[in-house]
């Protein structure tokens, strides 16, 4: 059995139903741009580099761009899956041929267990902050069980989410965002200094999304439904969850809040009714751990197309489950930037290539697709141009060699430099001249 009727199908040899509109699309992404981990990572925003805190007005324009740049690149990764009815990973056998896509296959894997593991941990802290007696450990076993079972049902878990979930969302946003504006202190000082850097780590939350916008855009039933929910949902969503976060962490102190990412969750519990409120945001996050299981459980079967997606489920909500009980949530910051850093040149590689070079005529998707290593070349040269163009710490390992790098090419990075349009940027244009040079050669 292949297919369920109105369901995702069991393997990749199923043909994924269109049911999906506008309004599906966009409570999904609307709902995967509140995130706990936004609200944490808001001090992230607000001070990327650990010592140049941006001003307010600097902080919130940061989140609006970095959001609009991040989902305008998820949004059009979510195209091709519309258009083909293939998943992600599976698109990029059109990229760089079957056998090549297991690469960016696995390093995707890898990233979504992080962020399964990541939510699964928030999830787990956040109910901590209003059941205090629980232990941790029970809370994450719990949103764990909870995952798994809405990837056994991922359009089901869709629409349950459009029809009841948003408006309680939306209903608790706005009540935190009364209180909050009412009583947080005023936030003074800062520069514009670390203004390129904050949009970076903005795009980067966006961008996390890239490589699985096609799982779920398969099964709209057209492009612009998955587009326009994508991009209109999840930037409206991110924008207010980050400028909340923002006043969050005014409210629970940024020293306390850089020390203790959790304890930005005190200000919600704190207002009235704040308890109930908050526990719809947190039972609301199992969304976003839904969605990383589910994209690795259809990330694998890239690799074993005809492997029963609901095994692979199972047996990811309990490694996810495994890795939150030690998971190292200081390392938040870091792994965002190592997911800029691949995924955003690869879609641009991916997005020239499919709608500008004509790629979308002859997909081929076919598990015997030729590999095509020149495709390989442009998303190496972005990667390089991203940390060539973003401020990396200079007391790291890291840091310290990509400053020696610029030092050895003669290559100065000026504060307005952006590491992720610098590398969309760079692999865009080496994948134009790659491919106008082969049509030349040809004729």
């Amino acid at each position: 059995m292949t297919h369920v009727v109105d369901e995702v199908p069991l393997t990749l040899e199923g043909r994924p139903p269109k049911t999906l509109g506008v309004l599906d699309q966009g409570a999904l992404w609307a709902n995967l741009g509140v995130s706990l981990l936004g609200f944490s990572g808001a001090s992230l925003l607000l001070n990327p580099l650990g010592n140049a805190p941006l001003s307010l007005a600097a902080a919130l324009l940061a989140t609006v761009v970095g959001s609009l740049i991040g989902t305008a690149m998820v949004g059009l990764s979510a195209v091709p899956g519309t258009q083909t009815g293939q998943p992600a990973m599976v698109l990029l056998r059109g990229l760089f041929g079957a056998k090549i896509s297991y690469v960016p296959t696995v390093l995707n894997i890898v990233q979504m267990l992080g962020w399964a593991a990541f939510e699964l941990w928030v999830i787990a802290k956040a109910a901590s902050a209003i059941f205090g007696a629980v232990p941790y450990q029970v809370w994450v076993v719990a949103a764990g069980v909870l995952t798994t079972a809405l990837t056994i049902w991922p359009l089901g878990s869709i629409r349950l989410l459009r029809r009841y979930v948003t408006i309680g969302v939306v209903v608790s946003m706005v009540w935190f965002a009364w209180h909050f504006l009412t009583s947080a202190p005023a936030h003074t000082g800062g520069s514009w200094t670390a203004f390129a850097p904050a949009v970076d780590y903005v795009i980067a939350l966006s961008v996390s999304w890239v490589p699985m916008a096609a799982d779920f855009a398969r099964h709209s039933r057209s492009s612009r439904a998955a587009f326009t929910g994508v991009v209109g949902g999840y930037t409206l969503a991110q924008v207010a969850c980050l400028g909340l976060g923002v006043f969050a962490v005014a409210l629970a102190g940024a020293d306390n809040v850089a020390a203790d990412p959790t304890s930005v969750f005190g200000p919600f519990v704190a207002v009235p009714l704040g308890a109930l409120f908050f526990a719809i945001l947190v039972l609301r996050e199992t969304d976003q751990s839904f969605a990383n299981v589910y994209s690795t459980t259809v990330s694998l079967q890239n690799l074993m197309p005809r492997v029963d997606r609901r095994v692979f489920s199972v047996a990811i909500g309990v490694l996810s489950v495994a890795i939150a009980l030690v998971v190292d949530v200081n390392s938040y910051g870091a792994f965002l930037g190592v997911i800029g850093a691949i995924f955003v040149p690869m879609f641009a590689v991916l997005a020239v290539d499919y709608f500008v070079l004509g790629g979308s005529r002859g997909w081929n998707t076919a598990e015997d697709a030729p590999s095509r290593w020149s495709r390989l070349v442009p998303w190496a040269l972005g990667f390089v141009a991203y940390w060539l163009a973003t401020a990396t710490p200079p007391d790291t390992a890291w840091g310290a060699f990509w400053q020696s790098a610029r030092e050895a090419i003669g290559f100065t990075r000026q504060p307005w430099m952006n590491g992720a349009l610098g590398a969309a940027i760079v692999a865009a244009l080496v994948t134009l001249l790659i491919g106008w040079s082969t049509r030349a050669f040809r004729r």
